[in-house]
């Protein structure tokens, strides 16, 4: 808990996969609107109940990583999460670029959490 050793990798790799997750967030938080859009378009019953779902887990998960409380744990949600987000997103855009909303970019940061769970 609360290892900053930046010369070991895996503790930045930790540092900066719970950093990207905040912003995500807080995007949700300031105009929630295409997120209901988009868990709309993915069939989901509740959307909004999964946009603020999404906006708890984001920042307690972004804040467990940056700070090292649980993160072999946390980190291993944040993968299932992600490749969940990944299949949804593929499910919706058909596409693998994240540039057109793709699962490229979920995909890539479920990997990274991946990492994170299995080697701290």
């Amino acid at each position: 808990m609360f290892n900053f050793d930046l010369s070991n990798g895996y503790v930045v790799l930790r540092i900066i996969c719970g950093l990207f997750m905040l912003p995500n967030a807080i995007a949700k938080l300031r105009n929630p609107d295409p997120s209901i859009g988009f868990f709309k378009s993915a069939g989901f019953a509740y959307p909004h109940l999964f946009v603020y779902f999404t906006i708890a887990f984001e920042i307690i998960v972004g804040i467990s990583l940056v700070f090292g409380i649980l993160a072999p744990y946390t980190a291993g949600l944040t993968a299932a999460f992600m490749f969940v987000a990944a299949a949804v997103d593929y499910k919706v855009y058909k596409t693998w670029l994240w540039t057109k909303g793709g699962c490229e970019y979920p995909l890539f940061w479920g990997i990274c959490a991946l990492m994170v769970a299995l080697n701290i």
